[in-house]
Order: structure tokens, then sequence, then C-alpha cells
């Protein structure tokens, strides 16, 4: 038996981890998570302030401590003067996915032209990949599912399609998503049959 895939999501919002505002990052995420894997997965949530140090110490936590393979961030993202996840994103990071960014804003540009002054990053960090994703949670599911038709069909890719092959170059554990919500993309050479 594979061990279960470990995933940290982290809500960032100052109003939010004040208890003044409901978050709605977590819940947005736990859905979106439990309609798209198919593979087994663990939890671990945090809910914390825009504060750079409070970030970054999460973050290396959900990683070094918690063990996770995917950490999904929420909010923060900003050109406010409070928003710093991505600074906090890339200070502990090894390498820069710029990729995940760049597709996350060109989704979110079908929607609203402020798309562009969102500053998503993701990177990798030892054995996971760190991923920050937009505050609202029909933003969270435009970018992780990508634009599809009224078919249901694809039109631009979401960008967790290319994630499971990416845990997969990093060692993380083998990640099957529900085609119907969004289909995994791998070579022909590192797909496995799937599982019953």
């Amino acid at each position: 038996m594979s061990e279960p895939l470990r995933i940290g999501l982290v809500s960032i919002s100052d109003r939010a981890s004040s208890g003044s505002y409901e978050d709605k990052g977590i819940p947005a995420l736990e859905t979106w998570l439990a309609q798209a894997l198919l593979t087994p997965y663990t939890l671990e949530t945090r809910l914390i302030p825009d504060e750079r140090e409070r970030i970054e110490a999460t973050l290396k936590a959900l990683v070094d401590e918690a063990g996770c393979h995917l950490v999904l961030t929420t909010g923060g993202t900003g050109p406010a003067l409070r928003d710093v996840t991505p600074e906090a994103t890339l200070a502990v990071a090894d390498k820069e996915m710029p990729g995940f960014g760049e597709q996350m804003r060109q989704i979110s540009l079908n929607f609203v032209p402020t798309a562009i002054l969102s500053r998503q990053v993701a990177v990798i960090r030892k054995q996971a990949l760190i991923i920050n994703l937009p505050g609202q949670p029909k933003s969270i599911q435009e970018t992780l599912e990508g634009l599809k038709d009224t078919e249901g069909k694809s039109l631009v890719p979401g960008i967790f399609a290319a994630v499971p092959y990416c845990l997969d170059l990093i060692g993380a554990p083998y990640a099957e998503t529900r085609a119907t919500v969004v289909e995994a993309f791998r070579p022909k050479s590192a797909r496995r049959p799937a599982s019953s």
C-alpha cells in the first residue's frame, strides 16, 4: 500500500484569522479536492494572518515537519501592502515554477482585466509543490479546473492538470484525478493503470 498524498491548505487573511470574517478559502479547497482527487489523501489546514514571517514558518512546517507533498495557499497575492504571500513563498523555495502563475493569470484574464494584478507563484521546496491560489472560491475553482465549454470539454487547461505529474517528478505519491473535474496530464510512459 502506497503512502497517502499529504496536502497542506493555508488560508492567509488578517480578518479571517482574527475571527472577524468567515474563512471561505479552506472550505472551497476541501470541497474541490474531494471532487477532483481519486487518490487517498490527508489534509493539514492552517488559517493565518498576512504576516510574512508567519507565512514562511507555516510553509516550512507543513513541508519539513508534516511531510506535505502539496501545499495550496489562498489569499495575500494582490498588490496591497499587506499582500506578502508570494514573497514568503519565494523565500522558502528551492526552485521556482513560473508556469503555474502564468497560467493562473491567463485563465483569470478570461473573466476580469484585473487578473494582471495577481502575483501568484508556485515553487518546489524539498519533496513538495507549493502553489499560491487566488482568494475567492470561484477564482480558486476556475484556476484549478480551467475553462470548459457548455458540454464540459476543456477549452483552457486548469493548473491542476499538471500537478500530478509534477508530484511524480519530485518523488511524491502517484495522484489520480476525476477526469470530469480535471484530467491529469502525464506522458504515456508515466501513466499507471487506473486503480479500481
